[in-house]
């Protein structure tokens, strides 16, 4: 048995918008300027408050950034409900997941900086609650890099980190994976940079989701998709 693990945000569902004006929002009401579109999208995947603390370029979660952080949560169901905000998966995503469902040998999981509420509302939403069995997020562990998201999924599962694929889109995800033992592999489509998930530690970097079934099932059995 193999387990594979996904990043969320960047990786699976395209959610900058989203994220990006609930950080802008929460910064303005606290009378700060509202950071720039890259160093939001540079903090995608660490835990609200580490992401928070960086942006106030502060060397501790204070106060401060904990009180932030809980008014970004008010305000993220009220930015998400917008219909003009969308949290879409990436073109192709659906269809790669359907097929890995249907591996008796893999065991799918999340690993996410989203709080336990948002994770469960994307499972939601797309009917996966059964078909992710374990994942952790932000509310459950320390924020990436540190292993624990993966080591606890592995032994919630059973599964040794050498027989784990961390699959993400951002640094952190990579550096997560490489400290837990397991394998570590980027995503090209995401809001990190590939020469940047090369340094951190990727094995390799993947440019189509279908590239995800190439390495997880072989080749041979990345069969066309079935409309």
């Amino acid at each position: 048995m193999k387990l594979v693990l996904f990043d969320c945000d960047g990786t699976l569902v395209d959610s900058l918008v989203i994220i990006q004006e609930t950080m802008r929002r929460t910064f303005l009401d606290f009378g700060y300027a509202a950071p720039a579109v890259e160093a939001t999208r540079a903090t995608v995947g660490l835990t609200l408050d580490v992401a928070i603390a960086g942006l106030l370029d502060k060397p501790a979660i204070d106060e401060e950034a904990r009180a932030m952080m809980a008014h970004y949560r008010s305000l993220f169901s009220e930015v998400r409900a917008d219909p003009s905000m969308q949290e879409s998966l990436f073109e192709g995503i659906a269809d790669v997941l359907e097929r890995l469902f249907e591996e008796d040998e893999i065991l799918i999981g999340a690993v996410t900086g989203k709080s336990r509420r948002g994770l469960n509302h994307m499972l939601d939403v797309h009917n996966w609650f059964s078909r992710f069995p374990v994942t952790r997020t932000a509310d459950d562990c320390p924020s990436k890099p540190h292993p624990a998201m993966v080591l606890e999924c592995c032994s919630e599962a059973g599964i040794d980190p050498a027989d784990t694929t961390v699959i993400g889109d951002a640094v952190f995800d990579m550096q997560m994976a490489r400290s837990a033992g397991a394998r570590a592999l980027g995503v090209s489509w995401g809001y990190g940079q590939t020469d940047a998930l090369m340094s951190a530690g990727a094995e390799r970097i993947l440019t189509s989701p279908n590239d995800i079934l190439v390495q997880l099932i072989g080749e041979d059995h990345a069969r066309p998709f079935e409309h």
